[in-house]
């Protein structure tokens, strides 16, 4: 596991060897996390990672079956009203009362959250270009999503739960949502839990990653420390080779004859030393992507879908 600890004082949330079952399907397998103070944190994971389940975790909608989590240091499931008043809150389904008007909307839930900012709740309005008087249920998908982010970011809470929240909308709408966020984070040092298959979007607003696998972390850590991680490496042997050689940390190879090239995680001197040990020159060497390393990781592309 890549990851520096800091004082769990500073921790927003602390999940620890978390357990969920569903039937004969484990959701969660023995997860621990902890989402520090004042930063976006992102999840990544397939069809079935368990990311929504982790989320719902957070939000106390599901009991942990063993282990614990606290959320602000307290148990979500046991205290909801104490957690859920500090916690924004927006996913893929944005489920909204399509009855309402925008401004309905508004008034609405502002008479539940005494720190409702309205200047800020209308400032997000204009920026989003949303028409108080229509109604939610006329509203396109992208308004839709826009709605439910001012909702959960008009009261400033000090935990954001954003659950695939640009899933199937336009670049603009994604770029709108991304934005707001990185303000809120920039501008008042709230914390992010920030959960999406769009691993450039990820990438591009994350400071800490982890990254899920049936239910299991397969990794987690600084963003930039990850990165400086997993390397791209072409080698060259004097003489061909029929198979590929045999580093530790190369997670995959491709090439033959003379040339191959690795993906690998570990430090790139430890790596060189060991192709160099085998006979072979590192002649190129690239840094990677989020979404190549969760190639590298997982065998196959993150594809957009919905899981448990």
């Amino acid at each position: 596991m890549i990851a520096s600890e800091r004082d769990t004082a500073d921790n927003v949330i602390e999940i620890c060897g978390v357990t969920r079952q569903f039937g004969t399907k484990r959701a969660l397998n023995h997860i621990s996390l902890a989402v520090p103070r004042g930063i976006v944190f992102g999840l990544v994971g397939a069809n079935g990672a368990g990311k929504t389940t982790l989320i719902k975790h957070v939000l106390g909608l599901l009991k942990a079956q063993s282990g614990s989590v606290r959320v602000f240091g307290l148990d979500p499931v046991k205290e909801p009203v104490k957690v859920l008043s500090r916690i924004g809150y927006l996913s893929e389904e944005g489920d909204l009362p399509g009855w309402m008007r925008v401004d309905e909307l508004m008034r609405y839930m502002r008479a539940f959250y005494p720190t409702w900012d309205e200047a800020y709740a209308q400032d997000l309005r204009r920026q989003f270009n949303l028409d108080p008087a229509a109604k939610v249920k006329t509203l396109s998908k992208g308004q839709k999503a826009r709605a439910g982010l001012i909702v959960a970011l008009a009261y400033r809470p000090e935990l954001l739960l954003l659950d695939e929240p640009s899933s199937g909308l336009d670049p603009i709408v994604r770029r709108d949502i991304l934005g707001a966020i990185v303000r809120t984070i920039a501008d008042e040092g709230r914390t992010v839990l920030f959960s999406s298959h769009l691993l450039d979007e990820v990438e591009r607003i994350s400071d800490r990653v982890a990254m899920l696998k049936e239910g299991r972390i397969l990794f987690t850590g600084e963003l930039d420390e990850i990165k400086q991680t997993h390397h791209r490496l072409t080698l060259r042997f004097d003489d061909e080779r029929q198979q590929a050689p045999r580093i530790d940390g190369v997670l995959s190879w491709e090439g033959r004859g003379c040339e191959w090239t690795a993906v690998a995680s570990g430090r790139l001197d430890a790596l060189t030393i060991a192709a160099s040990a085998l006979g072979a020159e590192v002649i190129e060497q690239k840094a990677l992507s989020l979404d190549e390393i969760f190639i590298a990781q997982v065998g196959r592309p993150l594809a957009p879908a919905e899981e448990v």
